[in-house]
């Protein structure tokens, strides 16, 4: 009996000294990770949650506090009767036509860099330079370039025989597609140094058997390649179409979002509402219909990379 209440004790010591060492970890493992909930908290999640409140208010924050009307889900009645922000919505769905094109161009410069390219590193300078340079420097090179008179584009196409070329940022029925054209050539360095990654992480096993079997180039890619690297393909499409709806220092410094609102974007037209106009409830139930896009579209990604992305 003494034996058998010795040994019950000592496994209730042992309990006991698990659970304080599990205490112990658990409670350092949150000293640790402390700094970054805290800065989440305060600079993420709660103005989430304050923009989502906000989007139920009109409020102008020049009155203060005291000046927050409630009007419930006015703010979301009137956008969908807001031509301005419909025509930002449209946009920026026109602008996510710009995230396969680049992924395509930059799958295709990481294939022939990686592997047919001598002095690789040059190459990587100097197609993710672009992204790294400052948008207002950026900007500022391609205004000249899509200058209407003079520019070297416009001036190019005519000694081709174009003699009336587009006025680009200055046609609304091509400042879109000029702001597009911008912001593939800027994205191309990033996405192609994650897909020349990817591509080194491939076994070469796979091709020396492919070769074995005959297989020609593009077989091997359609076989091998393409399945090896899907699974980097979606995280550039996810980050990719997100960052779509995050456009808006390109357009604050060369269109503004015009002529016309033909470049106005979802962020540009929000912060022209609540910055510009002082209508803060207004722009927060933007804010708030922008999270539930970019929440339903990553939710849709994910549902459907199942199909297509092989881990």
């Amino acid at each position: 009996m003494e034996q058998q209440a010795a040994a019950v004790n000592a496994k209730v010591t042992t309990r006991k000294r698990s659970r304080s060492l599990q205490k112990g970890e658990t409670l350092a493992g949150f000293l640790f990770v402390s700094p970054m909930l805290i800065g989440v908290s305060v600079l993420i999640l709660l103005p989430i949650l304050a923009t989502i409140v906000l989007s139920f208010a009109d409020w102008n924050f020049v009155a203060g506090w005291n000046g927050i009307k409630w009007t419930g889900f006015e703010n979301f009645q009137k956008l969908f009767h807001d031509m301005q922000f419909i025509r930002s919505v449209r946009n920026n769905l026109v602008f996510l036509l710009a995230v396969p094109i680049y992924m395509i161009i930059s799958m295709i410069l990481a294939i022939l860099i990686d592997k047919y390219v001598y002095a690789k590193s040059y190459f990587k300078i100097a197609y993710f330079m672009p992204y790294v340079s400052s948008i207002v420097a950026v900007a500022v090179v391609w205004q000249v370039l899509f200058q209407p008179s003079y520019g070297p584009i416009n001036e190019f196409l005519k000694s081709i025989g174009i003699s009336d070329p587009p006025k680009w940022i200055a046609d609304p029925n091509f400042a879109l597609i000029s702001i597009m054209m911008i912001t593939v050539w800027t994205s191309i360095g990033f996405n192609m140094i994650i897909y020349i990654a990817g591509l080194q992480s491939i076994p070469k096993d796979l091709y020396e058997a492919a070769d074995i079997d005959g297989a020609n180039t593009w077989t091997k890619f359609t076989k091998i390649t393409f399945p090896m690297l899907s699974s980097t393909s979606f995280f550039l499409l996810i980050t990719g179409i997100i960052s779509t709806f995050k456009v808006f220092d390109i357009i604050a410094v060369l269109t503004q979002g015009g002529p016309i609102g033909s470049t106005s974007m979802m962020v540009w037209y929000l912060y022209d509402t609540a910055f510009v106009n002082l209508k803060i409830g207004y722009a927060s139930s933007m804010a708030t219909v922008l999270l539930l896009f970019v929440l339903l579209i990553t939710w849709g990604q994910w549902v459907a990379q199942k199909k297509w992305v092989n881990y």
